[in-house]
């Protein structure tokens, strides 16, 4: 059975969707849980607290222990804050489950720089201030459980979502890195890729499919990857009941002479380089370095 009886969990853009789903689903079974919501439009324009607050009413009444806070995870001194906060009132922090997002869906050629900055911003940055908050407590506590979400529009890219597949993206190549460093001090980081039916999604999804794709379908994935006995480094795909993982592989590729590295032979060899036989899964990029070096050097 896993439970979070004593452990503290902050979920951001938990006022809505997958994070209220999120944050109840702790609650459920034991958490203590930092609700935090900006209570803005899908956009990112606008603030309020109701949307939070309505989330802590919600767990309050079942039993459970939660406050709300409305910061900006884009904002620095608010995030520290509300972390501070959490640990003033309950002196823990525990999970971390990095939900928040906006869109601003245009095709590339028609989408601002500002447009695509904003939503990097909350998604990426947004992602690592408030993991960077945390970081510290969980060294010292020699525990840590993170998700960041991903999405498939960043793994597998999506028209008219530049800015948020790049961001998307963005998140799991900070995991793979914060996987490493947080090894020894028992802090595992994982990925989710969700599809579900939220007010992000509401206009992307045909009706028939809006009642299959339920947040609470994905919470479970995400109870899973901040549990207790969690993995390290893996991306879980959620959705409509089904769950799976997404891999980042490298072929085995070609090795070529001096004489022969040239774009045209690349080109006559493209078949041999994407022939997945042998793929592997690095762990880290010095992998892929010492994978090449040794090539060159004429050992296996």
């Amino acid at each position: 059975m896993i439970t979070f009886d004593e452990q503290v969990a902050i979920v951001t853009g938990a006022g809505h969707g997958l994070g209220r789903s999120h944050a109840l689903a702790l609650a459920e079974r034991g958490a203590r849980v930092v609700v935090n919501d900006l209570g803005g439009a899908r956009d990112g324009t606008g603030s309020s607290t109701t949307a939070a607050e309505a989330v802590v009413a919600e767990i309050h009444a079942a039993g459970g222990e939660a406050m709300a806070n409305a910061a900006d995870v884009t904002d620095e001194s608010a995030i520290e804050a509300m972390v501070a906060e959490a640990m003033d009132r309950w002196g823990r922090v525990d999970v971390l489950v990095n939900n928040a997002g906006v869109l601003r869906d245009r095709s590339f050629a028609n989408m601002t720089i500002g447009d695509f900055r904003f939503v990097i911003d909350v998604h990426l940055m947004g992602t690592a201030i408030c993991t960077r908050a945390v970081w510290g407590h969980m060294k010292e506590g020699n525990y840590g459980r993170i998700v960041v979400t991903s999405s498939s529009s960043g793994l597998y890219g999506n028209f008219g979502q530049a800015n948020y597949g790049a961001a998307k993206l963005g998140v799991v190549g900070l995991m793979n890195t914060l996987r490493a460093e947080g090894d020894k001090y028992d802090i595992r980081v994982n990925a989710l890729a969700p599809v579900a039916h939220t007010r992000m999604t509401d206009e992307l999804l045909p009706d028939e499919a809006k009642g299959l794709l339920k947040p609470e379908e994905v919470t479970p994935g995400v109870l899973f990857l901040v549990s207790r006995d969690a993995p390290q480094g893996i991306i879980l795909a959620a959705g409509a009941g089904g769950y799976a993982a997404s891999r980042i592989y490298e072929t085995p590729g070609i090795w070529l002479e001096p004489k022969d590295r040239t774009p045209e032979m690349i080109a006559s060899r493209l078949e041999d380089i994407l022939d997945p036989t042998g793929k592997e899964e690095l762990k880290s990029g010095n992998e892929q370095t010492m994978k090449f070096l040794s090539r060159a050097m004429g050992t296996p």
